[in-house]
């Protein structure tokens, strides 16, 4: 039997068949997260961020998971760019060129994946990575009907895990041992986010995002501080020369407590006095915060109007353009995580006996277009159809739309049928004609009636029925008789009726009379 290998050439470890490797490291699951943004200085912070840049990840991963549970501005933003993952369709493609075992294949790739559960959620915890840089989730492996699927996906804490960037940049479990032990093969998946370029460590988004919290951390305490004491008067103890340090402290204590009680004791012989109340304004902590949280903004998600508007520059236009660069980045998102998914088919594939060559493996797709209105760009397909371009395919005219291609004979929608002819209307190309044959007995000028009639011949002639009318206007230029001319056309078009006949006639007459006295002195 060929050995089983994962993508990178590593065999299959049996022990993770039967258990998860986390589950043979008891003293991991008791590391509880330390908070370390609890006292964060500008001092403390560079030191956590070097320590994870020489493979301890676990007080950054702690900060990380702080700046999102304490910063609503950081977890919605940080959201909107996970969750819009979730709203792509993704399909199972077959590699180019494919042959029928390759196509089966691709079919047998697209159940599985169907099958599992919480596919969302795998998406959801693979897009952890954008923050932290990466995001491991173990696999707990079942067998049914000889098929060997994933029956639980869980995403560990990322302060689990180190790396140890001496000997390489994976991602490493920390089980007490000095470089962090291997993850095994086959039982975990791990992305990596190009966030930022850099080192795992260095790669995640919250990497910079981290900063503007800190910052936006000292304005809100400052704010705070200034809302308790705003309005308040500034009060000043006075004690007596020789007083003893309990005397003191009374004071002291007394002063604290008329500030927010407006009662108090003192000893006696201290003196209390009251200064001018404390003024100013929030301006300056509210633009420090603002500047904070844009910042954030255009580093997550590329812009700010798509996130809350300032009532100044915010306009449709501006949005819409924001809009453009946050689908860019859900696009780059998207492409990164191809290769996730990629070593996830391989890994199916391989535990269950399949082997396949890793350029010739069927590929996870997210559609990343972006739909065209059906309006305008049926107008504009339309228009270059009838102007001779022969070169449009239907399938990109279905992918633009995203109107599927019917599969196994299913119904399809159809136009309304085409209305038949009004009666009494003739069915020959001659319509204007009948329409004007039918017209109603209120109009008794014959003059401006045949002014209307002569109105319509040159659009007749020059579009269909030059044909008809050139003969009959030179046989009457030739001095033939009405009767004659009626002979002509009645032989030429039999379909014609008698009264269409007469309405030709004198058209003609009429285009033959001025004619004749247009050219009389010609």
């Amino acid at each position: 039997m060929a050995q089983i290998l994962d993508q990178f050439g590593r065999p299959l470890n049996s022990e993770v068949l039967k258990s998860p490797q986390t589950a043979r490291v008891a003293q991991i699951t008791r590391h509880f997260p330390e908070h370390p943004s609890r006292g964060l200085s500008i001092r403390r912070l560079p030191r956590i961020l070097e320590a994870a840049e020489r493979g301890d990840l676990s007080a950054q991963a702690d900060l990380f998971e702080d700046m999102i549970e304490k910063d609503g501005h950081i977890f919605s933003e940080m959201s909107k760019r996970k969750n819009a993952l979730l709203g792509l369709d993704w399909s199972i493609e077959p590699p180019r060129n494919a042959t029928a075992e390759e196509k089966n294949l691709t079919a047998m790739i697209r159940e599985w994946m169907d099958d599992i559960a919480n596919f969302e959620d795998i998406i959801l915890n693979a897009a952890e990575a954008i923050g932290h840089g990466f995001s491991a989730q173990e696999i707990e492996w079942e067998f049914e009907e000889n098929i060997w699927l994933p029956g639980r996906i869980t995403l560990r804490p990322h302060r689990w895990f180190c790396t140890n960037p001496e000997i390489d940049d994976t991602v490493r479990l920390s089980d007490g041992s000095m470089n962090g032990a291997e993850l095994w093969p086959f039982g975990w998946l791990v992305h990596t986010h190009n966030a930022k370029s850099g080192y795992v460590a260095q790669s995640g988004l919250y990497r910079v995002l981290v900063w503007p919290y800190l910052f936006k951390n000292y304005s809100v305490r400052d704010f705070a501080e200034f809302l308790e004491i705003y309005g308040l008067p500034a009060r000043v103890g006075k004690y007596m020369e020789g007083s003893s340090a309990a005397q003191k402290d009374a004071l002291l204590h007394a002063l604290v407590t008329l500030g927010h009680n407006a009662a108090g004791i003192i000893p006696q012989g201290s003196e209390i006095s009251f200064e001018a109340a404390a003024d100013g304004q929030s301006d300056p902590f509210m633009a420090m915060i603002d500047w904070c949280e844009r910042t954030v903004s255009k580093a997550v998600l590329g812009g700010t109007l798509t996130s809350q508007a300032d009532g100044k520059s915010s306009t449709n236009a501006l949005g819409n353009v924001h809009n453009e660069v946050r689908h860019d980045i859900l696009v780059a998102d998207a492409k990164q995580l191809h290769g996730f998914f990629q070593g996830m088919i391989h890994m199916l594939l391989s535990i269950n006996g399949y082997q396949v060559s890793r350029r010739r493996l069927p590929k996870f797709v997210f559609d990343t277009s972006e739909l065209e209105d059906i309006g305008s760009f049926s107008t504009g397909v339309s228009t270059l159809v009838q102007a001779g371009m022969k070169t449009i395919p239907l399938s990109w005219v279905h992918k633009k739309v995203g109107i599927p291609v019917p599969q196994n004979d299913e119904p399809v929608l159809e136009g309304a049928p085409t209305p038949a002819p009004m009666a009494g209307l003739s069915v020959s190309p001659y319509r204007a004609f009948a329409a004007l044959s039918t017209m109603p007995e209120e109009i008794s000028d014959s003059a401006q009636v045949a002014l209307d009639s002569a109105r319509s011949t040159p659009e007749a002639i020059n579009e269909a029925m030059q044909a008809l009318i050139a003969p009959l206007v030179t046989a009457l230029q030739q001095g033939q008789t009405p009767d004659d001319a009626l002979d002509i056309i009645a032989a030429s078009y039999p379909t014609l009726d008698d009264a269409q006949l007469q309405q030709l006639l004198k058209q003609a007459l009429f285009v033959a009379d001025v004619w004749g006295r247009l050219n009389a002195d010609s």
